[in-house]
């Protein structure tokens, strides 16, 4: 169980700190106004622009790889034993 607690946490904190570092060049527009969540930049190069790509699917692999590892994996383990369970029980 705590092999599942660390992927997820590992998923969570190197996906959310790409997304952070990434947020931070981008989307900053001052120290004073809105931060990390501005809209991207319009006249960028095409390295950015793939950059700010790998921005968005970093931020949904940090959400969904956390859930997967903390909420699904543990829930078909647990669903698969019970499953098994009944079966051995009905014998």
């Amino acid at each position: 169980m705590s092999d599942e607690f660390i992927k997820g946490f590992g998923i969570l904190t190197t996906a959310g700190l790409f997304w952070f570092i990434v947020s931070s060049w981008f989307n900053t527009e001052s120290f004073g106004g809105t931060q990390l969540i501005a809209p991207n930049p319009d006249d960028v190069g095409l390295y950015a622009e793939i950059l700010i790509g790998i921005k968005d699917i970093a931020f949904w692999f940090a959400i969904l790889g956390a859930l997967t590892f903390w909420v699904l994996i543990p829930a078909f383990r647990e669903g698969r034993r019970a499953y098994e369970d009944r079966q051995r029980n009905a014998e």
